[in-house]
């Protein structure tokens, strides 16, 4: 019992600092243009006619396989929406996609 307590706090541990990370990398890489929650509310957001990633019809258009490719290769519309795959892990760029998913309008 002891050692699962022990797996399970570690686990948690892990947990709470790749959400950490995750908010860290929003902050200085995406909130410029896609905001703090993601409705691209920011003065570069609307001058680039970035889509709001809260509402209904953005999260169906974008999966998480089209998301993971627009974050690593960069974005051929718009070219402030540069390409992350030399700057960002694999687990960087999951977590940044399951905080886009959790937004909420």
């Amino acid at each position: 019992m002891k050692l699962l307590r022990a797996a399970l706090l570690i686990s948690f541990s892990f947990a709470a600092v790749a959400h950490a990370d995750t908010k860290e990398i929003w902050k200085s890489k995406c909130k410029s243009c896609h905001g703090e929650t993601g409705k691209a509310d920011t003065k570069t957001g609307k001058k680039e006619k970035v889509a709001d990633m809260t509402v209904a019809a953005w999260k169906t258009e974008w999966t998480d396989d089209k998301m993971k490719k627009i974050i690593l290769d960069g974005s051929k519309d718009n070219k402030k929406m540069k390409p992350f795959k030399d700057k960002l892990s694999a687990e960087e760029v999951d977590g940044l996609i399951s905080m886009i998913k959790a937004f909420e309008p």
